[in-house]
């Protein structure tokens, strides 16, 4: 079962999200990069590793340059890292392509899905013969069709 994450990760997390962001931006002239989003740092629980989720400007981008430019960043991004925050020892950093956004998509196409398939069973459900509905031979309850009408009778 994964632990908790501390106060301390987290802030570092924060840290370094806004840190990197700032530096790729500023001082990464590698082309394969070009514009890119860093969308969240997740750091080990010994703080001695730190995976950077990103995401490559335009959806049609391929990710794979852009994960390399990042990969041969990472150590040059560490120790300008290092420099800036007062660690003990900087965390290596590693980049990943954030697929959240991907699978969120995708989730909200089988919800989509799900919701049109309940409507159709549904509408299918209503055209059925009133007859057919009460097949179990039940006594309609008052108020209803075929029933003695509220207050008749009492």
């Amino acid at each position: 079962m994964p632990q908790p994450r501390s106060h301390r990760s987290r802030r570092l997390e924060e840290q370094l999200l806004r840190l990197l962001a700032d530096l790729v931006r500023r001082e990464v002239k590698d082309p394969r990069i070009g514009a890119v989003t860093l969308t969240a740092v997740e750091v080990s629980p010994d703080l001695s590793h730190a995976t950077v989720y990103f995401l490559p400007f335009g959806m049609g981008k391929d990710p794979a340059p852009v994960a390399e430019g990042l990969g041969k960043a990472a150590g040059y991004l560490r120790t300008l890292v290092g420099k800036q925050l007062t660690l003990r020892h900087t965390p290596q950093l590693h980049f990943k392509l954030d697929t959240t956004l991907e699978k969120g998509m995708a989730l909200n196409v089988l919800i989509k899905e799900a919701v049109a398939d309940d409507r159709r069973r549904h509408v299918d459900a209503e055209v059925l013969p009133p007859d057919e509905d009460s097949a179990d031979g039940a006594e309609p309850v008052r108020g209803e069709a075929g029933g003695s009408p509220a207050g008749e009778g009492v």
